[in-house]
């Protein structure tokens, strides 16, 4: 059987962009050091969640890739012998950025990038103003651990991001999360929220019938315009196994490593007992590339 073990961190941010590196990298270290022979971070895991406002000057903090960033983690991968998902503000040109998460090979080279297709607008989360859509499809990234179908964040609501990457040939669907309650939402709403957030991701695992991996920011992060009272980010990352099946779930309050072993030959055994792929009607499905179909 091939046994994948997958390292998972999910951390607080301060303004202290190096506070924050330091930690994840000692975060990294302590992953490594359990077993893992892939780490996933937190979707722009640099710095505070800086989508709360919309301020031009905000845009100092994207980074050229290959930059300080990718050669800074590609030192610790190469160290440590892991694969290492990582999520960038990335400066492509003057007036273009996205965000792009970026694999790292185990010998600290950039195996591939993936910049993040679906970009939301909403309150706290204006993105939109920041990230260009990107443009680099649902293609997996080749590791030598296997096939990384990697999404960021808002792509993980939609169904076709995940059936894209599947069909394309990831044996796994890896998602940096930076998402959290909005203040003006109740406690029951923001509960609610979550557990749908949790529960789609769960049926993107059983209709491709892969292993999700998920890894979100927690803790409280400021609104700098003071407009709001800011975000509680919902921690609760978690892991699948191909049938949607909880393998590892972390605390919604709380900093936490931990290392979860994933079984990628299982697909073949899922597959074979629910065969969506064979039974799906690809001659009638013409419409979903409309905006709506009434």
């Amino acid at each position: 059987m091939r046994k994948l073990k997958v390292g998972m961190i999910q951390q607080s941010c301060t303004p202290d962009i190096e506070s924050n590196i330091v930690k994840l990298e000692n975060n990294i270290r302590r992953a490594a050091a359990m077993g893992a022979q892939l780490v996933v971070l937190q979707e722009l895991h640099n710095s505070v969640y800086f989508c709360q406002s919309e301020d031009a000057s905000l845009c100092d903090l994207a980074e050229p890739i290959p930059g300080p960033s990718t050669s800074r983690y590609g030192a610790l991968a190469s160290e440590l012998g892991i694969v290492l998902v990582l999520s960038l503000f990335e400066r492509r040109t003057p007036g273009i950025y996205h965000n792009t998460a970026v694999v790292i090979e185990k010998d600290g080279s950039i195996a591939g990038t993936y910049r993040k297709m679906h970009i939301p607008d909403d309150p706290c989360f204006y993105e939109k103003f920041y990230f260009t859509p990107g443009d680099l499809g649902f293609r997996p990234i080749e590791t030598s651990v296997g096939s990384l179908g990697v999404l960021v964040c808002w792509d993980q609501w939609y169904p076709e991001a995940a059936r894209l990457m599947a069909m394309n040939g990831a044996e796994l669907l890896i998602y940096p999360t930076a998402i959290g309650g909005v203040g003006t939402d109740s406690r029951e709403e923001q509960e609610t929220q979550r557990m749908a957030w949790q529960l789609v991701q769960r049926g993107h695992s059983v209709a491709n019938g892969l292993p999700v991996v998920t890894v979100n920011r927690v803790g409280h992060e400021d609104d700098p315009t003071g407009n709001t009272i800011g975000l509680d980010f919902w921690g609760f990352s978690f892991a699948t196994g191909p049938q949607g099946e909880i393998l590892e779930q972390f605390p919604t309050d709380s900093e936490d490593v931990r290392v979860v072993e994933l079984d990628l030959d299982r697909t073949e055994y899922v597959r074979r007992g629910w065969p969506f792929f064979r039974d799906r009607r690809i001659d009638a499905y013409g419409d979903i590339l409309k905006r709506f179909g009434k």
